[in-house]
């Protein structure tokens, strides 16, 4: 119940805070979580150690920050791993925490103000609110957190196959972890003011790694040395992750400047420039690397997308790179951890993986080569269903249009976004004095299609379409739902697209079968080594019967290529699987009888990908059993 000073800075996790909280690039900070529930899974054990005899849950083996704000704070936690609730984790440590606090308005302030200085002032503390704002940045902060001896970590009973020594400026464990558990190496982690070239201790080492930590980088001069020395010798790979790149790169003659912001959290895209595609990274820090000072045989690696300031750098003739963010976090992401094989490689003598741009950006999705698109919406509707199908629709007419590309689309539903019109658009959306009147007259509206039919989303119609439209050069099935995609397959199925040289854009059709053949879909989990529950497809109502009879009641029956789920649901015994599966075979060729999963936790994400293979979770969600 101590008051406290320091740099407040933010964390945008959803999960992960008792690795945020050990975290030593967090020293002398003040943290913010913008995740509005904070402590309901309480904390795990420090005592429980892994094979390394590190702390297993945690980056370090006590809280390195200087406070604590949370928006809600749960006074119940519940966690199969939990031993104590963050409340009591953080007394014992002395670290003061308060909630109850807008933590995202605060969060914009710090957008928008730049690096805050912060107190937290604890009820009845004398004289705190009259003391001075401390930046801690002001202290040796790498010193306070750095390992005071050199201590070797290795896989018990195993030889190692590569030797690293590490440079401890406030390194997390899960680096340890990286290195000796993934590549078997013997990571021996010495102090940040460890002499290289001198090594008092005898240190014998492969590749050189420099780890992240807190502060102000020109504070560490003999770190800088030390890195100097490998980069002048030039022999063994040199790598460097967070306060380790700011370091590498002033070694190597660059400089480093203070942001007004910084960068903080779980979700900082970065793009790797030679291919670029772009990761999610975590990210703490508050200083980064003058790319227009680097010296002329060295290049940025990595760039952030949203404030374009430098993530990586790397030497054109030396086996030396580093990254601004965390390869390895804890918590996630660890999208970018294949840079740590790429490391182990450097280490071991391989020659670096040669790494270019996928042409099929340039040749399968030529934004040239697309003149007409036609775009399947989501076809009739009851009112309230399936209004995301109205929107991502909407979305991608505006997408095309602004490309300059002619949009036609077909949804019979004209209580939607995507078949409206701006009321000041000329043309209506059915010529009445057409010799077909369903054919749509173009509209100029932004927010609709250049031409819309008002026909259902059928093979046939859809075909129809396509005998008039003859210019038509790619279609869009993956905005329509359920509805547009089974039409899709039908369509793919007949000839059609191959009849009229119509390509297929974003998700393809042998992707569509996949994920909806539940069989298939079963076999490709199998294929990355991801559980299933025990299941059986069947295409008739006996084979259903006696698939459950094998599964077991009660048992989980999903119907294939349905609207909505239509056709699925738990079934308790045989009547009841009988009439559930009859309804189900009457709209769907296929039911799939598995194990019902009642009383498991199920978490659903939503991922989007692009043609890059850039991926990004746009929500998750806990479903409750009814």
């Amino acid at each position: 119940r101590t008051s406290t000073k320091g740099e407040v800075v933010f964390n945008t996790g959803m999960v992960g805070y008792p690795e945020a909280l050990t975290d030593p690039s967090y020293r002398g900070q003040i943290l913010v979580l913008t995740y509005p529930l904070i402590g309901n899974y309480g904390v795990p054990s420090m005592e429980e150690v892994d094979e390394f005899g590190l702390p297993r849950y945690f980056e370090s083996r006590g809280v390195q920050i200087a406070g604590l704000v949370a928006a809600t704070y749960s006074e119940d936690h519940s966690h199969w791993a939990s031993t104590m609730s963050l409340g009591d984790w953080l007394g014992e440590a002395g670290v003061p925490g308060i909630h109850g606090v807008d933590t995202r308005f605060l969060t914009e302030k710090i957008r928008e103000s730049g690096a805050l200085l912060g107190k937290l002032v604890v009820a009845g503390s004398e004289g705190v609110e009259a003391e001075p704002f401390e930046d801690p940045n002001t202290r040796h902060l790498v010193a306070e957190v750095s390992t005071k001896e050199v201590v070797r970590y290795r896989l018990p009973e195993a030889a190692p196959k590569i030797r690293i020594v590490a440079i401890d400026c406030g390194m997390k464990f899960n680096i340890i972890r990286y290195f000796a558990k993934q590549h078997g190496a013997e990571v021996a982690v010495v102090p940040h003011d460890y002499d290289l070239e001198a090594n008092p201790e005898k240190v014998s080492w492969d590749g050189v790694f420099c780890s992240n930590g807190p502060g102000d980088p020109e504070r560490c001069e003999a770190t800088i040395r030390s890195l100097r020395w490998a980069i002048e010798r030039g022999g063994k790979p040199v790598f460097g992750i967070c306060l380790g790149h700011q370091l590498l790169a002033l070694a190597a003659g660059a400089t480093t400047y203070k942001m007004k912001y910084g960068n903080r959290g779980m979700n900082q895209p970065c793009v790797d420039l030679r291919t670029t595609r772009c990761y999610m990274t975590s990210q703490n820090h508050g200083y980064a690397v003058d790319e227009s000072r680097l010296p002329a045989e060295w290049r940025p690696l990595f760039i952030n997308a949203n404030d374009l300031s430098n993530e990586g750098i790397v030497h054109t003739t030396k086996p030396m790179f580093s990254v601004q963010f965390h390869p390895e976090a804890a918590g996630g992401p660890t999208d970018t951890a294949f840079l740590f094989d790429g490391f182990a490689r450097l280490v071991e003598g391989a020659p670096p993986k040669l790494t270019v741009l996928d042409p099929s950006i340039y040749r399968q999705f030529s934004r040239g080569a697309l003149k007409r698109v036609l775009l399947l919406g989501s076809g009739g509707l009851s009112i309230g269903q399936a209004g995301e199908f109205d929107y991502s629709g909407s979305q991608a007419i505006k997408a095309l249009k602004e490309e300059g590309i002619d949009v036609v689309l077909i949804n019979p539903n004209i209580a939607t976004i995507q078949t409206s019109r701006d009321d000041d658009a000329p043309g209506q959306h059915l010529d009445p004095n057409a010799k077909h009147p369903w054919l749509g007259k173009r509209s100029n509206s932004s927010s609709c299609a250049d031409h819309v039919y008002l026909l259902p989303v059928t093979a046939e119609w859809v075909r129809r379409v396509l005998d008039k439209e003859r210019d038509i050069d790619g279609i869009l099935v993956s905005m329509g739902g359920q509805t547009a995609l089974n039409c899709g397959v039908e369509l793919d199925k007949r000839g059609v697209f191959a009849k009229h040289g119509v390509r297929v854009l974003g998700t393809q059709i042998d992707a569509v079968v996949a994920t909806e053949d539940r069989e298939i879909f079963k076999q490709k989990l199998i294929e990355i080594d991801e559980p299933v529950a025990r299941s059986v497809a069947v295409e008739t109502v006996e084979d259903a019967l006696a698939a459950a009879t094998k599964v077991g009641y009660p048992c989980m029956a999903r119907a294939a290529f349905a609207l909505g789920g239509l056709g699925s649901g738990i079934v308790e015994d045989e009547a009841a699987l009988r009439t559930l599966a009859r309804k189900a075979l009457a709209v769907s060729p296929q039911l799939l009888i598995e194990r019902s999963m009642l009383g498991w936790k199920e978490v659903e994400y939503e991922v989007v990908r692009d043609s890059a293979d850039n991926c990004v979770t746009v929500c998750n969600m806990e479903n409750f059993d009814p």
